[in-house]
């Protein structure tokens, strides 16, 4: 009995040393491996360096950047890659170091920096994205004329008519290494106010629309006209352009910039609003109903301004009301802010 204990002892114990032999072995392949993985990684962003380098003479010879620029991007992309040599090459040295100590855990630790790689490269590519997003809000002063009508014989208040706008806006650059031409495109929502002067209102009978005195001292006489529209806008003006190691990115924040284009979309409700005394108590009145306004509306609109802030001015083509009533078409005049 002793014996065969004796020899089952032994057994396992050359076991042991032959797993412990081949697991040296294997982590020293690894370990000449990854050495051989430190000098491609040398090699190759040096060869990435050079391809910059190349890059930059070629802006330089055509132009397109200073000497001094080209300087300080040759300066940026030195530091850039021997930092990203610096960097790639501890995560070798760390899985050396494990494997050195006879762990088993380098490819665990390869597949965490792997992962953690592809998050931030992931995260680059949408920081960097050639298109982006962002709210659009916008409102000032509004009204309405009729062909051959001046402002001063406007039939709105100009003052009291004002207009609200919000929505969201995609903006893309043109081109995919310059940022002098964007187009901006998106979805809004509309609102278009008018008050009557005169102590008028709109009145609808049958395919009319016009406005007529109230018979009560108005207080207030407001016309709404709500729409969903599309807007599309070429973008033109200078931008900062930054390099690093994610890629390129376009800053216009504080510059010039105009955009130039229009909208189309739908009206998609009207309402009136009357506030009077009547026997000595305040009546509201809302009264909702088509008025005869065109369901379809497109127009011109366009802004100029320094980054996110803009004059803007926009121009209904179609008239508000349908034939056949009098061309009346909206405009509007106020402020934007496109709001990253």
């Amino acid at each position: 009995m002793k014996t065969v204990i004796f020899y089952i002892v032994l057994s396992l114990f050359s076991y042991s040393i032959c797993e412990a032999q081949t697991q040296e072995t294997e982590n020293s392949e690894k370990i000449e491996n990854l050495q051989k993985e430190k000098e491609e990684i040398v090699a190759e962003e040096k060869e990435a360096l050079k391809e910059k380098v190349e890059q930059i003479n070629y802006q330089l010879e055509n132009a397109e950047i200073s000497r001094q620029e080209a300087e300080n991007l040759k300066k940026e992309a030195a530091k850039r890659h021997a930092l990203n040599i610096e960097n790639r090459v501890a995560i070798l040295d760390n899985k050396i170091a494990l494997l050195s100590r006879g762990e088993e855990d380098g490819d665990k630790f390869e597949d965490f920096w792997r992962f953690d790689a592809e998050s931030s490269r992931k995260e680059d590519e949408d920081y960097y994205a050639r298109t982006t997003s962002e709210l659009v809000i916008a409102a000032g002063f509004n009204n309405a004329l009729s062909d051959g009508q001046s402002l001063e014989d406007s039939d709105f208040k100009i003052g009291g008519s004002r207009f609200f706008e919000i929505g969201w806006a995609w903006n893309t650059r043109v081109f995919a290494r310059s940022n002098w031409l964007r187009l901006k495109y998106g979805v809004s929502f509309q609102l278009n106010g008018l008050k009557a002067k005169d102590n008028r209102y709109f009145v609808e009978d049958g395919d009319l629309t016009y406005l007529e005195e109230f018979d009560e001292q108005l207080d207030k006489s407001k016309f709404r006209m709500d729409n969903l529209v599309f807007p599309v806008h070429f973008e033109f003006g200078p931008s900062r352009r930054y390099e690093s190691y994610k890629g390129v990115k376009f800053d216009t924040n504080e510059l010039f910039k105009i955009g130039l284009g229009g909208y189309a979309g739908f009206n998609i409700g009207e309402r009136q609003k009357l506030k009077y005394e009547e026997n000595g108590d305040n009546v509201k009145e809302k009264l909702k109903s088509d008025y005869n306004t065109n369901d379809f509306v497109y127009g011109l609109s366009g802004y100029m301004g320094w980054g996110g802030t803009a004059l803007y001015v926009k121009y209904d083509l179609n008239p508000i009301f349908e034939d056949p009533n009098v061309e009346l078409n909206n405009f509007s005049v106020g402020l934007r802010f496109d709001l990253d």
